[in-house]
């Protein structure tokens, strides 16, 4: 059995019931197989690969806090920092029911290729809790965050492990958990990223992903010598990465088409108006059929069913595993040109081998919407300054990054031989920065 396989095999014994990380380690080290065959004799004596697959560190631990009835409540809270090779521990908070810990260490693993791929100094963790912010009051938010950042500041810092916001964590959850920080270890420094301007925030953070998804998608569309403007688009999602992934699409002359949210999704034949998804998402934080009751050319539906709509891009920006191997048939059909991931892992591995065979230009999440977190780190910096860039430099550096990381791994898959697999592309780049520092820092 080969290094690869028995890797494998190890990681799919040991963690039975954690299906996204076992899904995520199958499709990294399958697509590694080129470079780890290539030296494989090294990785396998300095067990390389096991110390990738396994994290530093797993904290979990309880956060109990106070409704607005008086009953205490207790969620379980999550911290995987997982590889700090080549920087302090940097990803994102989820809070979410679906939470669990093996949906931390997926998002942590694939946190550390995509924090590689930017280029920047900075490690791969995740963390998040059970919790669910909808339909809470700010007081029984606030009363949450306190009780989670309680205990998550025991290991945290701005050297060691610099946290940020996911699902279910925005800038009033951010504002909370800064707040106890601060109030705890009597530190005003750069623990968290996502914070509001007022205190150290950066400006296009909020954009970053969605607008990175589209220069990442703009510039692998020009290798392949196709002009984005005046194509169309299907868009999955309505959170924070789908409404800027939209808006920058609209500046790029990009037709959006569809959006969705937990309970259904709206086809709009003139175009997503993006002023009014703000209203419904951002201020109001209303369903989208506030949406299509505003809108008379728009169209709601519940359920599934957005990748069934005709269009050139496709951009998953919703959760992990929401486009299945029938929706890549789908959008293989109706000629869909690119998908690039917006989400992380949206897409399941059959479904993205299916587009892949099927020549479709397949865009990962890692390389994809790493915008976020490379604009996370460009805040870091100038909390480390204590300065303030304007929107415009933090956008210029961000469309350098993301086009930086097309190329790179357009470089990687074409010297590993397979020009035009960008997720081995992005996962070989990724993988070869953090081995060559583990290699260096000895067994640790």
């Amino acid at each position: 059995m080969g290094y690869v396989d028995s890797v494998l095999e190890e990681v799919t014994a040991k963690n039975p019931s954690e299906p996204e990380f076992i899904q995520a380690v199958n499709e990294v080290l399958e697509s590694l197989r080129p470079v780890i065959e290539a030296n494989e004799t090294k990785y396998k004596k300095e067990a390389l690969l096991e110390r990738l697959v396994n994290p530093e560190r797993q904290i979990k631990f309880r956060v109990p806090w106070v409704d607005d009835n008086g009953q205490v409540q207790v969620n379980t809270g999550y911290r995987v920092q997982f590889n700090g090779a080549i920087g302090p521990y940097k990803g994102g908070l989820r809070f979410h029911p679906s939470v669990n810990l093996g949906i931390i260490k997926f998002l942590g693993f694939e946190q550390t290729f995509k924090n590689s791929l930017t280029g920047l100094p900075i490690g791969g963790g995740k963390g998040g809790s059970d919790f669910d912010p909808k339909g809470k009051s700010d007081r029984e938010v606030m009363a949450f965050c306190q009780s989670f950042m309680t205990e998550l500041c025991k290991y945290i810092g701005p050297d060691t492990d610099v946290p940020a916001g996911d699902i279910g964590v925005g800038a009033r959850e951010i504002g909370y958990l800064f707040g106890q920080y601060k109030r705890i270890r009597s530190a005003y420094e750069g623990v968290l990223t996502g914070k509001g301007l007022s205190y150290g925030g950066s400006l296009a953070r909020k954009e970053a992903t969605g607008y990175g998804l589209l220069y990442l998608t703009q510039e692998l569309l020009n290798l392949n010598g196709i002009e984005i403007e005046g194509k169309t688009a299907i868009v999955s999602g309505s959170g924070n990465v789908a409404i800027y992934a939209i808006e920058k699409a609209c500046h790029l002359g990009v037709k959006c088409l569809t959006c969705s949210d937990s309970t259904g999704w709206i086809y709009d034949e003139e175009g997503i108006d993006i002023e009014l998804l703000k209203e419904v998402k951002e201020v109001k934080r209303a369903r989208l059929t506030e949406y299509a009751k505003a809108r008379p050319s728009a169209v709601y539906h519940e359920g599934r069913g957005v990748w069934g709509i005709k269009a050139d891009i496709a951009l998953p920006c919703a959760t992990q595993n929401e486009l299945f191997i029938e929706d890549a048939k789908e959008l293989v059909k109706n000629g869909v040109t690119v998908v690039a991931e917006g989400a992380n892992m949206p897409t399941t591995i059959e479904a993205t081998k299916y587009l892949m065979d099927h020549q479709v230009i397949f865009a990962p999440g890692k390389a994809a919407n790493a915008g976020g977190v490379a604009t996370s780190a460009l805040e870091m910096t100038q909390n480390s300054e204590r300065l303030s860039w304007t929107f415009e430099e933090v956008d210029q550096k961000l469309q350098t990054i993301m086009i930086n990381i097309t190329r790179t791994m357009d470089k990687a898959a074409k010297k590993y031989k397979h020009p035009g697999n960008y997720v081995l592309g992005a996962n070989i780049a990724g993988f070869e920065k953090v081995a060559d520092a583990m290699s260096f820092q000895g067994i640790v």
